[in-house]
């Protein structure tokens, strides 16, 4: 019996998708079979969960497994399991829409790289596994009943924008679904997937280590009986027997000598629901007074939603080879959100909640290892694989800087690895170690500048006497460089100085003797028109000083030592929080002409009444400031008087 049928569009984003599918962006159409089998264990994964820790559940957990039919003459693969199944809601919601953020960019990148390689990289990203059914197929029927419910649901469609749906009874509860396979003739179509030896294939390869059995019936020769003839014209005897086509043994579980590397980069794949090979792969084994073993994955690339409030982080959790938590973040840092895998533990509690997970002394230790060893790890890479590595920061450097400011722990550890672009070689990453073993002969401070982009900081005034004098400075551009540099002091006892606050000496003890005369007088010749430009300019500045940092731009605005800098300031407004405006430094290049004629002009106004001229003066400290904070990628407070202002001087040089 079942009620009307429905007919519903797929969500905009889902029919791109669907139809990116349907006109095969991928070469191996194999994994359609890993994706749904997939599927199909994280199924039985819940239910054998729920059967434990709720009582009220009134299912048999006996027997769960997959099971594999297939229909010759239909042509049709049939995934079957006796899972926790789909409500309705859950089957519009999980199949007929994609309901992530981040989709319009997956599905602009999913297009360029039609043209490109491996857009499977793009795929797997965004766990839709399902979808890679209607490479093969014509048609994909899906039929569900959650366990505890009493209707089902039956789920249809050819992928071509629309799919129809109605409520069912008498159907047992978990999932099976049916894959009308593309005619053998068709171009695309280049495997059997309702011969025997291709499913054995395909399962052995992805899918041999999945907890569950599954199973296929097929036909196998009968025994022979007393009145069976060995005539040549009578034909053999055959009969239907069911075989496990996996050895469902835990990989975790088993000897490194045990498993292969293949088996490894299968496992991951299905544990992450990425299409590519793991970066790295991380067993461990712990006994004595707690027992756990993890097998963990550091992948090739970043997933699309790293860096997106509501991502999926952690790794899943196991008691005794029982599937507990899909994404327990109580086991893994924020920071390395991007780690997946499996970590088993032996003394949990079944039933145990998120909550308590929080607070246990047992997954706080797990948990501080795990991290210690994945660390340690990234490190080893450093030197027995430094292209890894590379992949490695380039991919994962943003996260994982975040534990600078969250992890004190494991803080020199993360300092240790970390690598960063500076002045020294534009193509090439340079970590502090590296940075403090290279400094100049008497330099005390590994400097360095935040910034938006390395071209903006390179551009920066704030480079141009470090640049003079061969100094190298580390270009920090993540928004997280902001923050961190603010808690880490110093590296090997040299102190972490930014170049754009605070005063700066990059005179030799030698320079210093030969230019203190000059520089006093200097000081003394510039005294009044810093004081006057520090009046003038009171409600943007702090102070005006001469500057020792400037070598070709007349002016630069510089942060004092402890205050914070305008991109931190527009970081913590744009997180909705009231940060009081900081007041700079304005500091200016002694021999630069514009600097050099603004003393004399002042200078020669001084004592004399002449309104006019010290209105002129004023907007030329006003344009002054204007430019320097112009320099750094500053905002102007009033861009347009700043325009008028610069075109009524440039009209006069005319």
């Amino acid at each position: 019996m079942s009620t009307g049928v429905e007919t519903l569009e797929f969500q905009a984003e889902a029919r791109q998708l669907l139809r990116l599918m349907v006109h095969s962006i991928y070469s191996n159409k194999d994994i359609f079979l890993r994706e749904l089998i997939s599927n199909a264990s994280d199924a039985l994964d819940k239910l054998r969960l729920e059967s434990l820790v709720n009582k009220e559940l009134r299912v048999d957990a006996t027997d769960l497994h997959i099971a594999l039919e297939v229909d010759k003459g239909l042509r049709t693969l049939t995934v079957r399991d006796n899972g926790i199944g789909m409500t309705r809601d859950e089957v519009v919601h999980l199949i007929g829409t994609i309901a992530k953020s981040g989709t319009a960019e997956l599905l602009s990148k999913l297009k360029e790289s039609q043209e490109s390689a491996a857009p499977q990289d793009l795929i797997g990203q965004f766990g839709v596994g399902f979808y890679s059914c209607f490479m093969v197929a014509d048609k994909v029927t899906l039929l569900t009943r959650h366990a505890g419910s009493s209707e089902a649901t039956r789920w249809e469609s050819d992928g071509e924008g629309t799919y129809t749906i109605e409520t069912v009874e008498d159907a047992p509860y978990g999932t099976s679904v049916t894959v009308h396979l593309k005619p053998e003739d068709t171009e695309d179509q280049l495997f059997d997937y309702t011969s025997e030896w291709k499913i054995r294939e395909i399962v052995k390869r992805y899918s041999d280590f999945i907890a569950w059995p599954i199973r296929m019936e097929v036909e196998r020769p009968a025994p022979k009986s007393e009145e069976d003839t060995d005539s040549p014209e009578s034909e053999p005897k055959t009969a239907c027997v069911t075989e496990t086509l996996n050895s469902m043994k835990a990989l975790w579980a088993r000897s490194r000598d045990e498993v292969d590397d293949s088996e490894y980069k299968e496992f991951y794949k299905h544990v992450s629901h990425d299409w590519n090979d793991p970066l790295e792969t991380i067993r461990m084994k712990a006994e004595g007074a707690f027992e756990y073993e993890a097998l963990l994955f550091i992948p090739s690339h970043a997933p699309f939603d790293l860096f997106m409030r509501d991502g999926k982080r952690g790794v899943q959790l196991y008691v005794k080879r029982v599937f507990i938590m899909d994404h327990c973040d109580a086991l893994m840092p924020d920071y390395l959100r991007f780690i997946k895998g499996v970590v088993d533990a032996q003394d949990l509690s079944l039933n145990i909640s998120r909550e308590i997970l929080q607070q246990d002394r047992q997954i706080q230790l797990i948990r501080r290892r795990l991290v210690k060893k994945v660390l340690s790890t990234v490190k080893e890479m450093m030197t027995a694989n430094p292209d890894s590595y590379r992949t490695f920061w380039r991919e994962f450097g943003r996260a994982v800087k975040e534990g600078l400011l969250s992890d004190f722990d494991n803080q020199r550890t993360i300092l240790d690895l970390a690598s960063f672009s500076s002045t020294a070689d534009p193509d090439e990453l340079v970590t502090l170690r590296q940075y403090v073993e290279r400094m100049k002969d008497g330099q005390q401070d590994i400097y360095f500048m935040t910034g938006e982009s390395r071209a903006m900081i390179e551009n920066s005034p704030h480079m141009e006497a470090f640049r003079a004098k061969g100094y190298e400075v580390l270009l920090l551009t993540d928004p997280v460089d902001e923050m961190w540099v603010e808690s880490v002091n110093e590296y090997e006892g040299k102190r972490l100085q930014s170049i754009a606050k605070g005063t700066v000496d990059l005179e030799t003890e030698q320079e210093k003797k030969d230019t203190e005369v000059a520089r006093e007088l200097q000081r003394k010749d510039f005294a009044p028109l810093l004081a006057w430009l520090a009046a003038a300019l009171a409600d943007s500045v702090k102070e005006v000083r001469i500057s020792s940092r400037l070598t070709t731009s007349p002016a630069c605005l510089v942060s004092d030592e402890h205050d914070v800098t305008p991109t931190l300031e527009k970081l913590y407004r744009a997180m909705g929080q009231e940060v009081p405006q900081v007041k700079r430094i304005l500091e200016l290049n002694p021999t630069h002409p514009l600097v050099v004629r603004l003393r004399e002009v002042h200078g020669a106004q001084q004592g004399k009444d002449s309104a006019g001229d010290d209105a002129g003066l004023a907007e030329t400290a006003e344009l002054l400031h204007g430019l320097a904070l112009l320099a750094e990628g500053g905002e102007l407070s009033d861009p347009a008087r700043f325009t008028r202002l610069l075109s009524d001087r440039l009209a006069k040089t005319v």
